[in-house]
């Protein structure tokens, strides 16, 4: 089959033939029909300092995937060949404490697909019928794709009640916008997002934001007055990962606010911890999905109505996969979907 994968130690990933997977016991093979870009796969195609301690080479990237069980393993008992399944990329050890009680997205353990196994960049890929949702309502190939960042999207924006909260929400990536279309569809009263990105910013306001700040122009004490807030604001969303914007975040809560924190700095930094006791905040650190509960509202949020189809701006087939990780890294995108039907 045609994979795409990383040959070796070094920038660059290549198209080429790798042998069929074939599943284990309690496995199934998904012919891949959409797959999703995502940041983790071009730091492994540009191999910066992260790549080179996580990947071992040779391997299939891509984790981001929705595809048709064509076969399954032996011990498979709620998986069957003709159903449509998204992945979901994390790999848990099933033994440890929080995998027995039920809270395998908190699992020490966990693996990744496409990062510490064969991922899904590929015209097949197996995967635990453990980490399968099937989809039982019908739903469009491109969204399918992308469920597991979707999953990041709505862990992120339902850890808190948004209904009539103020919200702030610092990035406007692909997983930023999905996440203020949750809160929107949620109930939340103001939504605010904040990038660098112009192109980024008109997508947010596409999706229904009620401000999207350039925040090298402005500041977040402008967005309050434009608002009439007073008081702060309610809910924050991190999503960038940049020191300033948690400061600047933590800044312009309102007393006893909370605080989802995605966005995964490169380093460590310093923030006002006097503000987070002072005015009683709560920080919480979101990693992934929480399996499976996550992955039950993103199918009712989107069964409701929840419309993702801005977020996703460009399509090529698989072999144009250069040309599509070249946009992805311009940044002048939001969701990029390669097509694994057609070359």
């Amino acid at each position: 089959m045609r994979a795409l994968v990383k040959p070796t130690a070094g920038p660059g990933l290549e198209m080429t033939e790798v042998p069929d997977p074939k599943p284990g016991a309690r496995d199934v093979v998904l012919r891949v029909l959409r797959t999703g870009i995502c940041g983790t796969d071009l730091h492994i195609d540009g191999w910066d300092d992260w790549a080179a301690e996580n990947i071992t080479p040779p391997l299939v990237a891509g984790h981001e995937f929705v595809g048709e069980v064509v076969e399954i393993g032996a011990g498979v008992r709620q998986v069957a060949v003709g159903d449509l399944v998204s992945g979901e990329g994390h790999v848990v050890c099933g033994r440890c404490r929080n995998c027995l009680a039920g809270r395998r997205h908190l699992c020490p353990n966990t693996k990744g697909l496409g990062v510490h196994y064969d991922g899904a960049f590929a015209e097949y890929a197996v995967l635990p019928e453990s980490n399968c949702w099937v989809h039982h309502q019908h739903i469009d190939h491109d969204v399918a794709a992308i469920f597991d960042p979707f999953g990041n999207a709505v862990h992120t924006a339902l850890s808190f009640p948004v209904v009539g909260e103020d919200v702030l929400i610092t990035g406007a990536g692909p997983i930023g916008l999905m996440a203020a279309s949750v809160a929107r569809h949620a109930g939340a009263r103001h939504i605010v997002i904040t990038d660098a990105s112009e192109y980024r910013l008109d997508l947010a306001r596409r999706i229904g934001v009620d401000l999207a700040m350039n925040i090298a122009e402005h500041d977040l004490t402008e967005v309050q007055e434009r608002l009439d807030m007073t008081e702060g604001f309610d809910v924050g969303m991190e999503m960038c990962g940049q020191p300033v914007a948690l400061r600047d975040m933590i800044a312009n809560m309102a007393h006893g606010g909370h605080i989802a924190m995605l966005g995964l700095p490169s380093e460590g930094f310093g923030i006002d911890w006097s503000s987070v006791v002072l005015k009683m905040l709560t920080i919480k650190g979101i990693y992934g999905r929480e399996m499976f509960e996550t992955w039950y509202s993103m199918s009712v949020l989107l069964e409701s109505g929840l419309d993702l189809s801005p977020v996703i701006t460009h399509r090529f087939a698989s072999d144009d996969y250069q040309k599509a990780f070249d946009t992805a890294r311009q940044g002048q995108c939001g969701k990029i979907i390669l097509d694994w039907t057609v070359e």
